[in-house]
């Protein structure tokens, strides 16, 4: 892409309105142009950043044998009065609405009883189980604050994956396998290293479930380290007496150093709960009828970019990891325009993506723009590197270049 033609442009200010550091920067760079506080526009390189996370979640799913759906965002008031969800003393955050003729519908903020419904409709035998879906959808939380930015939002992006099982038994053997799918994802997104399976209270679901909390001082939770070569922590609102002995513990928790931490991901154990409230039931090898066992795995591509951002940037600017980098290079040409828009086409026939600062604008101007963007790689054409043999070749996350012959620049990038 030219960025000649990129409709959005950089500030050079940070937005005053905003107090966390990713919303502060994705909307300087141009990524997200906030609508009301909890709630982004995301322009072409933020849609592309978020496309691509989304897209690794994918196919970690998929590699696990999920299968992605695609499930409404307006839902029916008697769908979830059958579990007592609907009331709001139940349930605080509802986005709630009316149709023309006075039915009242919500908008989903999780959607456990809906898909529970939809696969009533499937399962009859214990030959159809066990399975998995999973969808990437818009959620809406009326959350009472919404200040970090993409980290806390009203209207978010989720994927929302639910299991079913004959039993609890073959329902861990899958929990368990999600926790290592999950540190997949988080691997691939460069977050691995400061990422911990967090053990938590499971709410009204289970005794306890699994967060997935990224080390970050952003972060609006506090953990304890319990074992730092299987990445255990545990959350300091659940940390007790009974979870240390329920529990791979014998640790003294005053000795325990508190850290920050995004939550990132988490999985419950449902149990029946859903399934006995929709008739969500299978016939056995003896052709009894039992419940389904359910299980439910959340992360949101949303909140993972901008813990994604938290966790790596300078006073510059965003440092992108190349794997969710809206483009792999970032080309400025200073006064060698010819020769930067042939480079600008071979790296793009070489399936490189590339975004081209051909703007007329001055040496200063573009380095600081091409930082705050943060683009993994940055290549400088100029008259000065054309003398020393070739380009400028930078990483983002390094201070100095070197200066590369074109014909060596394809294959380094690739």
């Amino acid at each position: 892409m030219k960025q000649s033609q990129l409709f959005t442009k950089t500030r050079k200010e940070a937005p005053k309105d905003e107090v966390s550091k990713n919303a502060q920067l994705l909307t300087q760079a141009g990524f997200v142009v906030k609508e009301i506080a909890g709630a982004y526009n995301y322009l072409p390189l933020g849609l592309r950043v978020l496309n691509k996370i989304s897209n690794i979640i994918r196919d970690e799913m998929n590699k696990a044998g999920s299968q992605e759906i695609f499930m409404t965002a307006l839902q029916d008031k008697e769908t979830w009065e059958k579990t007592g969800r609907w009331s709001d003393d139940v349930v605080d955050n509802w986005f709630k609405t009316q149709l023309k003729n006075g039915t009242e519908l919500g908008l989903g903020f999780t959607h456990e009883e809906v898909i529970a419904k939809i696969m009533s409709n499937f399962v009859s035998s214990y030959k159809d189980l066990p399975f998995s879906a999973y969808q990437i959808q818009t959620k809406f939380r009326n959350e009472s604050r919404a200040k970090s930015g993409l980290m806390r939002g009203r209207e978010f992006f989720m994927k929302d994956l639910y299991s079913f099982c004959k039993d609890e038994n073959e329902h861990n053997d899958f929990y368990e396998k999600m926790k290592d799918v999950y540190m997949n994802v988080f691997n691939r997104l460069g977050m691995g290293e400061k990422t911990y399976i967090t053990i938590s209270s499971g709410g009204s679901f289970s005794k306890y479930s699994y967060e997935f909390q990224t080390l970050s001082e952003a972060g609006e939770d506090i953990v304890y380290i319990v074992d730092e070569d299987k990445k255990i922590a545990i959350n300091k609102e659940d940390f007790n007496d009974e979870i240390l002995k329920d529990f791979n513990l014998s640790l003294d928790k005053n000795k325990l150093e508190g850290h920050r931490s995004i939550e990132v991901g988490d999985i419950y154990t449902l149990g029946y709960r859903f399934s006995e409230a929709f008739n969500l039931t299978f016939k056995d090898e003896e052709g009894k009828e039992k419940p389904v066992f359910m299980g439910s795995y959340g992360m949101s591509p949303s909140r993972l970019m901008g813990a994604v951002v938290e966790l790596n940037s300078d006073e510059k600017g965003i440092i992108w990891p190349e794997t969710v980098a809206p483009f792999k290079v970032h080309l400025l040409s200073l006064g060698a325009e010819k020769q930067a828009e042939e480079i600008y086409n071979q790296l793009q026939e070489n399936g490189i993506e590339v975004l081209f600062d051909d703007r007329d604008k001055k040496a200063g101007e573009k380095f600081a723009d091409s930082d705050l963007i943060g683009i993994p790689y940055r290549v400088v054409v100029s008259e000065k590197s054309l003398s020393q043999g070739g380009v400028e070749l930078k990483k983002r996350a390094e201070n100095d270049g070197k200066i590369v012959s074109i014909n060596d620049l394809v294959g380094l990038l690739k």
